[in-house]
């Protein structure tokens, strides 16, 4: 009989410990986050504004409440910005939204090459690489990993 019970609580403690698994891995698909364009929208001798838009499609059969993003973008292979934002939308389910950064950069200190990558790409295109993850507000979901390439122009805001 007791060879019976331990079975017993041997099986229910695996079955326990393979739901806890699988509650860690993220069961939605990663959605395509894509950026739409980047802008400069103030250039001073010391400082930079560029603000950095993004269109995302969510492949997943329910709406993703997005509560902040972390991001990393290249241009033309160089770290441009990363960081972490606080925000607040939804991204419909099967559907498509959209979302902005503005980011404030020291070009002439942080890197001087990308300086003229701005330059350049007001009259041609510049290949980009996106990633990050959007931390949404659903319970026992992680944030959700994106990760994108393409090529863009940027476009010069007013000052």
């Amino acid at each position: 009989m007791k060879t019976t019970t331990l079975a017993c609580v041997c099986l229910l403690l695996a079955g326990a410990m393979s739901g806890c698994a699988s509650l860690s891995e993220n069961p939605l698909r990663m959605p395509e986050v894509r950026l739409s364009n980047v802008q400069a929208v103030g250039l001073g001798f010391d400082r930079q504004t560029f603000l950095l838009s993004f269109d995302v499609n969510n492949p997943n059969p329910l709406s993703l409440p997005v509560r902040h993003i972390t991001y990393g973008l290249k241009l033309n292979g160089q770290r441009f910005a990363s960081g972490e934002t606080d925000c607040e939308f939804t991204i419909p389910a099967n559907g498509a939204s959209t979302f902005a950064i503005s980011v404030d950069l020291d070009l002439l200190q942080t890197a001087p090459q990308l300086l003229f990558i701005v330059r350049d790409s007001a009259r041609q295109d510049i290949a980009y690489d996106v990633e990050g993850q959007l931390g949404v507000d659903l319970p026992l979901v992680p944030a959700i990993r994106y990760r994108n390439s393409g090529s863009l122009r940027l476009v010069a805001g007013q000052h």
